[in-house]
């Protein structure tokens, strides 16, 4: 098994890696589908896309802008080309328009044309698309599925019917230390000798070279710093009807004004805040592993470098060890909420972000994955139950503890010897099993939860 560092840390915008990024592709991939299928079958007659979402992109599309990523990709928008445009006016001039070429052929109206479908899901994944393009009688002429599984990350029925977790992901053949487990992952190192992130690199070095693959890394920390410096200067109201107002800035400012009295456990909570603030604002932030728990990893890595004074050399180690956890979650559970809850997303992230940290502060494999199992262990069981469907509460602050967890979870595995109970493959294996038992009321459908128990006043 392998995925790719590169694969797991992708720069975009929020405020969902499942329900803006992953649709966004589908919709342009589609597209660009239905073009070669017009040229191949020589239409003349007027044609109309359409795309119905189902199951936790119904429910929660609305306010996770699945709906505007929709427009985005049809119209032929990638997340990483709008990283810098200002996607609000950009969208709502797309929605004036009711084509999608030069001659109007090909039509596409979001008011009719995009589909929230409040039924049963599709059975292989709750965040199932079906795009259709239809003739002038309302037939069928062309129709492709897709589903959006975590982390931009998107599959077909065929592949998701064949494929473990489910995911695409690399034979590892060609690989020199290839591990699906961290069973395997220590074994790997100890048989080698090098660190998890060495064994990583090595690993990504057959697709690559060391330079290129350092300043795609350095590109990862680049946008992660950003959106952590962007959120910390940012003040005002979220939106989506909420009001949720902005709490970064402020709560940095405090910090800024006594930082003796300051804890670690504030200043992550900081760092985590202002970028889980500018992804539920739409704005660029990295998928780590997902947008709703993007705010983790950085908080944690910006703490490292700017209190701990880890170096470039030591943002690469651990952006390549928690690449390494994140996939095997990955492989072997998911990093998706509307099919494991917010324990496959934060719970997650604070483990990638765990092991990065005790590995830079010198930990052993064997401490790495007890960091890692460790923040992953405390997430167990969290639901994805996100108000009127945005991704602000509980999700903003459920990043800064995820934070904070993995700091602890670091500090205590550096305490110890690597030796403990629960293995970390065990603990992903629990999280798989409460996921499959968790009701769909909890799982990023905003029917159950804390997504109920809030009354407007």
């Amino acid at each position: 098994m392998f995925i790719s560092v590169l694969d797991l840390f992708k720069i975009g915008i929020g405020p969902s890696s499942s329900h803006t990024m992953g649709p966004m592709v589908a919709a342009k991939s589609f597209r660009e589908a239905v073009e070669k299928h017009i040229t191949e079958n020589n239409y003349t007659d007027n044609l109309t896309i359409r795309c119905v979402l189902k199951g936790s992109l119904a429910y929660t599309g609305k306010g996770h802008a699945t709906d505007k990523a929709v427009i985005l990709g049809l119209h032929g928008y990638l997340p990483e080309a709008l990283v810098n445009i200002n996607v609000a006016e950009l969208t709502d001039r797309l929605t004036q328009s009711h084509s999608l070429n030069a001659d109007g052929s090909l039509k596409f109206s979001a008011d009719q044309d995009i589909i929230f479908d409040l039924g049963a899901p599709l059975p292989e994944h709750p965040n199932g698309m079906i795009f259709d393009l239809v003739d002038e009688s309302g037939e069928s002429c062309f129709q492709k599925t897709y589903f959006s599984i975590g982390g931009g990350f998107l599959s077909t029925p065929d592949e998701i019917s064949s494929l473990q977790a489910p995911l695409q992901m690399n034979s590892s053949a060609k690989y020199p230390y290839p591990f699906g487990s961290a069973k395997e992952m220590l074994e790997m190192s100890k048989k080698s000798g090098f660190s998890i992130s060495t064994v990583k690199r090595i690993n990504e070095e057959i697709d690559t070279t060391e330079s290129k693959l350092d300043i795609q890394l350095d590109a990862i920390w680049r946008a992660m710093e950003a959106s952590v410096l962007n959120g910390l200067s940012t003040e005002g109201t979220l939106p989506g009807g909420l009001e949720i107002q902005r709490r970064a800035k402020k709560l940095h400012t405090k910090l800024r004004r006594v930082p003796e009295r300051a804890s670690a456990n504030e200043w992550l909570c900081a760092y985590a805040l202002a970028v889980s603030e500018e992804n539920a604002a739409g704005h660029m932030v990295v998928t780590a592993p997902t947008n709703g728990a993007a705010g983790v990893i950085p908080a944690v890595l910006y703490y490292a470098v700017t209190h701990l004074k880890a170096s470039q050399a030591d943002v690469r180690k651990f952006l390549l060890t928690a690449a390494s956890i994140g996939a095997i979650i990955k492989h072997r559970s998911s990093i998706s909420g509307a099919e494991v809850g917010c324990q496959g997303e934060v719970g997650s992230a604070s483990a990638m972000a765990a092991a990065g940290l005790c590995e830079i502060r010198g930990g052993s494999p064997e401490q790495v994955e007890h960091a890692a199992e460790m923040a992953l262990e405390h997430h167990l069981g969290m639901t994805c139950d996100p108000v009127a469907g945005l991704v602000q509460v509980p999700c903003i602050e459920r990043n800064g503890f995820g934070a904070v967890k993995a700091f602890t979870a670091a500090s205590l595995a550096l305490l110890d010897e690597g030796k403990h109970f629960m293995p970390l493959d065990s603990c992903i294996a629990a999280m798989k099993q409460t996921g499959l038992e968790m009701s769909e009321k909890f799982k990023e459908t905003s029917l159950g939860g804390l997504a109920i128990s809030y009354t407007e006043c």
